[in-house]
């Protein structure tokens, strides 16, 4: 255990979902890792290599030395570079090869964990070169391993753990988006509001609302007069937000009312992951 509640609170999540992870992906097959998971262009080997990669990298390990191939066409910029390095690396690694390190890494970064006694606000790597606080890594490492495993869940029809210590992680780091995508992505004029109603295994009601500068902030209280409600399931709103689906996809999941207009630039813009 940490020495520090807020990283134990992240470390949980964290354990949670990528021992989840190791029991989806130890019984699959040769060919099953091959298969394509909502991650836009990445299989579940790509999944698991950028899991192991990102992990590999909070222990301090060295980058790989590797040179893209010229035809992946997903990969447009420095951001989607970075990314891609540590899964390609391993593309053509077997079954068991994928297994073993992915089984020895969370070995090694469950021992840093236990044994973390740094203070949250410590700067530590983040991609790119930068920097972040110690608390945000630990913070964003359980909200990817989360989305993943939901990837991983989808493609190999085993729904679960949506309302688990890491959805919850998810839908905190997905909120904190959402003034942006309604008041400047989608517009919504100043002094209005957006009221997003799920359900579902997460159930939560939040307003997003424009102040008079057209700043957004969002809050638990209810609007009276929202120019717009969406209600759709907790599902739906986090592959929607994850970019793993398009509006039009679920429209059938999605309830709208108010300004139809607004209603849809919301959508549009609602994916706040890179």
């Amino acid at each position: 255990m940490t020495v520090h509640p807020s990283l134990q609170t992240y470390a949980d999540a964290w354990t949670h979902s990528i021992e989840s992870i190791s029991e989806l992906v130890t019984p699959l097959a040769e060919g099953e890792w091959n298969r394509r998971t909502p991650c836009p262009a990445w299989s579940v080997r790509d999944v698991v290599s950028h899991i192991i990669g990102m992990e590999c990298e909070q222990l301090g390990d060295p980058r790989p030395i590797h040179t893209l191939p010229r035809d992946l066409y997903h990969v447009r910029n420095d951001f989607d570079r970075y990314m891609e390095m540590q899964v390609d690396v391993r593309r053509h690694h077997t079954a068991p090869e994928m297994t073993a390190e992915l089984e020895y890494t969370i070995i090694r970064r469950s021992r840093q964990l236990r044994n973390e006694t740094r203070d949250p606000e410590t700067m530590v790597r983040a991609p790119l070169g930068a920097e972040q606080t110690l608390e945000l890594a630990l913070r964003m490492r359980a909200f990817d391993v989360w989305v993943h495993e939901q990837d991983l869940r989808t493609t190999l029809g085993k729904p679960g753990n949506l309302d688990s210590p890491g959805a919850t992680v998810t839908r905190d780091i997905l909120l904190a988006g959402l003034p942006k995508v309604v008041a400047k992505d989608a517009g919504a004029p100043a002094n209005s509001a957006v009221v997003l109603d799920v359900h579902g295994p997460l159930e939560f009601l939040r307003t997003v609302r424009v102040d008079a500068d057209g700043r957004g902030s969002v809050d638990g209280s209810p609007s009276l007069g929202p120019l717009v409600t969406l209600a759709m399931d907790w599902e739906t709103y986090f592959r929607l937000a994850c970019g793993r689906v398009r509006p039009g996809a679920v429209a059938d999941l999605i309830k709208t009312e108010g300004d139809e207009d607004l209603a849809e630039a919301i959508l549009q813009n609602f994916a706040v992951t890179p």
